[in-house]
């Protein structure tokens, strides 16, 4: 079954403008990281899944990976794959380019009864 999403218009003055810059930003009640690299624009948790550092203390690398200023951990910013190897995941967000701008996509959740 395809994943559904709910999607948010991002605020444009709240996204990053430098290649590598983190932003913080809340969306539909969330915190949410988001970076420029390669001049695509990703989104990832606002917290590590290891130990809850604050990635938006963190760096981006060459490589294309989020690393958490705790620890270290390096995560992909495409899919959110714990690259350096210690099996943990970091949630990430699709991001659509329309013609108003950024959406950000949420999974739906929720059971129906």
């Amino acid at each position: 079954m395809a994943k559904e999403y709910s999607w948010y218009k991002l605020e444009e003055g709240r996204l990053p403008f430098a290649e590598k810059q983190i932003s913080v930003m809340e969306v539909n009640g969330k915190k949410i990281c988001c970076t420029l690299h390669q001049g695509q624009l990703f989104a990832f948790a606002y917290k590590c899944p290891h130990a809850g550092g604050i990635m938006a203390d963190g760096v981006i690398d060459a490589a294309g990976n989020v690393v958490c200023p705790l620890h270290r951990y390096k995560f992909s910013l495409k899919n959110g794959y714990n690259s350096s190897g210690e099996g943990y995941y970091l949630k990430t967000y699709p991001i659509e380019q329309r013609e108003d701008g950024p959406w950000l996509g949420m999974e739906k959740s929720g059971w129906f009864w």
